[in-house]
């Protein structure tokens, strides 16, 4: 396949670029610096603002799938707001694109924990998380009930379990829905390299079209 990848230089990017090209699909990386990416057989580097519906579609067109990774970066004092606004502009240039599939990587903190209560609005979320890091959990989880509004695009949305990028990769993973996985009474985590391993799985076989799922480590 021939996905487009926005977010390459980030940590789960980094991870979902890697395990593309190992499987061997084309990807198309989108940065803002050429510079940040080595070259590599099968990768392609576009320079492309992600706040720019047009570059995106410029830089996107074509592929097969799209998987964004976009986060504006947790210090960014307009998190929220620059959170919104790439994520609008990324859907925006995808569908101008004509490519229909995209993949969206959010965050934990839209999964449920009871009926009707989101995990970044627990109290534990909010004393247990860094004060900046809260919009960004805010963002994804807005962006993603925008989202679910879109009958254009055949999205997914991926949530990583809470404990991301804790322990070693193991290549396998199970898999949930708009429920947040736990370990036994503690939430459930998985590394970074197998979050992406799901990412790959679920642009290969989709299994989860207009809708969200979640992944964590093996129970």
């Amino acid at each position: 396949m021939h996905i487009a990848l926005i977010g390459a230089t980030g940590f789960v990017g980094a991870a979902v670029l890697s395990t593309l090209l190992q499987r061997g699909h084309q990807v198309t990386a989108l940065v803002r610096d050429a510079s940040r990416l080595a070259p590599q057989a099968g990768l392609t580097v576009k320079v492309a603002d992600a706040y720019e519906p047009e570059a995106v579609a410029a830089a996107v067109r074509g592929a097969d799938a799209v998987v964004s990774a976009f986060n504006p970066g947790w210090t960014d004092p307009a998190l929220y707001d620059n959170f919104m606004r790439g994520s609008d502009a990324i859907v925006r240039g995808v569908e101008a694109s004509g490519v229909r599939r995209l993949l969206v990587v959010g965050g934990a903190g839209s999964l449920f924990v009871a009926p009707g209560v989101q995990l970044v609005d627990t109290p534990a979320f909010l004393d247990h998380v860094p004060p900046h890091i809260v919009p960004g959990a805010q963002a994804a989880r807005d962006a993603l009930a925008t989202l679910r509004a879109n009958a254009t695009l055949d999205w997914t949305f991926l949530s990583p379990p809470a404990m991301l990028g804790q322990g070693e990769a193991t290549g396998s993973y199970r898999v949930g829905g708009d429920d947040l996985l736990m370990d036994g009474d503690q939430p459930a985590g998985i590394a970074v390299a197998d979050l992406a391993l799901a990412i790959a799985d679920e642009l290969e076989q989709p299994r989860h079209l207009r809708s969200r799922f979640t992944v964590a480590r093996q129970a």
